[in-house]
């Protein structure tokens, strides 16, 4: 069981960090032509080495909760998984939808109101989007529950690959009945199984396919950005896509090597950290928020991107240990 509390830990901090840095970098996207060709590429590679982040969440989700041997209670099920979650969702939601409404000239209480409005089907505050497709997933892991139980081995690597083809085939947008993205979403509950009790793929097989993939990644988006004289991504920045998964599976079992070779110190380190990875995560954009309104970039990317992302991180992991103090506050950064 250490190894693994240690080795979710690892992946939660990293994949933490790399959300604030792909939330940092945001603005850069837009601004070709703005800034010198060199800076504006140096942003958009650390964008394509970043797309893993959200991805890597789902995947600890599935490889934690598809491993459950315990039977099913529906209320239980309800209460400690999926309430832990939905509950700081919505109470989020509703703060960010008033955050929203702040300018630097002041309140607009109409932006909050229309957010509320759309509440239901769209996200209050960019990142909360992820909530979105992720809670859903929670109706689907019972029924995969049930299925692992009763597949072989083969079965379940099978539909992984199957799966990691179809991503393959949204990626250049040969779109069918598989392009739905709770399919495809559903996809990394199995794939984090698979890394976790199978050793399947092996790093070995993963890495050399994950540097082509942000290779040809970076490479796509830039050369038709320059073409088009605008930040155009297609889909190959899209968590729903083959490059990302190969990315994602790299990183998985990467800090899964790592963590077998971190001292305690180090570790009992992680697992502090990993407590408020959520909070981190669910917190940060407050503290982008004057770095965007008021355009607080600097120098370049590669210097302010690590230091507005060790600003971002530091003071929202701040914030969430505080209210993790409390018990009447620690549910909203479970």
């Amino acid at each position: 069981m250490r190894e693994k509390i240690w080795f979710f830990d690892l992946l939660r901090v990293a994949a933490a960090i790399a959300v604030v840095v792909i939330h940092v970098l945001g603005p850069y996207r837009d601004q070709i032509g703005q800034l010198p060709d060199w800076q504006w590429i140096s942003a958009i590679t650390i964008n394509s080495l970043s797309r893993w982040a959200v991805p890597v969440f789902i995947m600890i989700t599935g490889a934690l909760m598809l491993s459950d041997q315990r039977p099913f209670e529906p209320v239980y099920y309800i209460k400690r998984r999926l309430g832990k979650v939905l509950v700081p969702f919505l109470v989020w939601s509703v703060f960010y939808a008033f955050f929203s409404g702040l300018t630097v000239s002041g309140f607009n209480s109409a932006i909050s109101w229309a957010l509320l409005e759309k509440m239901a089907s769209h996200e209050t505050y960019y990142h909360l989007g992820f909530f979105y497709y992720f809670i859903p997933l929670y109706l689907v892991i019972p029924l995969l529950q049930l299925w692992l139980r009763h597949a072989e081995v083969g079965q379940v690597k099978g539909v992984v690959a199957v799966w990691m083809a179809l991503t393959g085939l949204y990626l250049f947008y040969i779109d069918g009945l598989w392009s739905d993205t709770y399919l495809l979403y559903s996809g990394y509950l199995l794939l984090g199984y698979c890394l976790y009790q199978y050793h399947w793929p092996r790093f070995k097989v993963l890495l050399p396919l994950a540097v082509i993939a942000v290779l040809v990644t970076n490479y796509s988006v830039i050369s038709h950005s320059f073409a088009a004289d605008e930040y155009k991504m297609a889909r190959w920045m899209s968590y729903k896509t083959l490059n990302t998964v190969l990315v994602a599976a790299a990183i998985f079992v990467g800090c899964r090597m790592i963590s077998d070779k971190l001292s305690l110190a180090a570790r009992n380190k992680l697992a502090w950290l990993s407590k408020y990875s959520l909070g981190v995560y669910l917190i940060h954009p407050i503290f982008l928020w004057p770095l965007r309104e008021y355009d607080l970039y600097f120098a370049n990317p590669l210097i302010a991107i690590p230091v507005w992302t060790v600003i971002a991180a530091g003071l929202a992991l701040a914030t969430s240990w505080l209210l993790g103090r409390s018990r009447y506050t620690s549910w909203l950064v479970p």
